[in-house]
């Protein structure tokens, strides 16, 4: 099920989008899977064909937040929310989740060669040309989001 939903207030409004998709997932590693998948199918539907750089960089931070929401934002009961939108040369990504005390670190840095974990937020910082963090604006929890520039 896709729902049109408002752009959501935070740091770096963008314009109206041109495409815009929205949903919640259960807060599990299927969820997490399922969130991933639904983005690359749905950046190929708007013109950015599978394989290419836009939906293989907008899957990355896709698969990455969607798992964070799942390991480190958890709350039983509750799911996450991914929000894709599409404006002329910028594809945001949203991720939100109930778990407001919890939130990531702004400037990430890399972790060890051998450390079994830690690259997500590093990967995203790395790929975006902005992130941030900012608590929901509808409820308890936080928001990540990502933008990625193509022009």
């Amino acid at each position: 099920m896709t729902t049109e939903t408002p752009p959501t207030e935070n740091a770096g409004q963008l314009p109206a989008p041109l495409h815009e998709f929205s949903m919640r997932f259960t807060s599990s590693p299927r969820g997490a899977r399922l969130a991933r998948r639904l983005a690359t199918h749905r950046m190929d539907a708007w013109g950015y064909s599978y394989g290419c750089d836009a939906n293989d960089t907008v899957t990355l931070i896709v698969a990455e937040l969607a798992a964070n929401a799942v390991r480190h934002g958890h709350v039983p009961g509750r799911d996450f929310s991914l929000r894709l939108s599409v404006t002329a040369d910028v594809v945001r990504v949203e991720v939100s989740d109930t778990r407001g005390e919890r939130f990531p670190p702004t400037n990430p840095t890399p972790p060890a060669p051998d450390a079994d974990s830690g690259r997500g937020l590093w990967l995203v910082a790395r790929l975006a040309s902005a992130w941030a963090v900012a608590p929901r604006p509808c409820g308890p929890g936080k928001t990540v989001w990502a933008d990625v520039r193509f022009s």
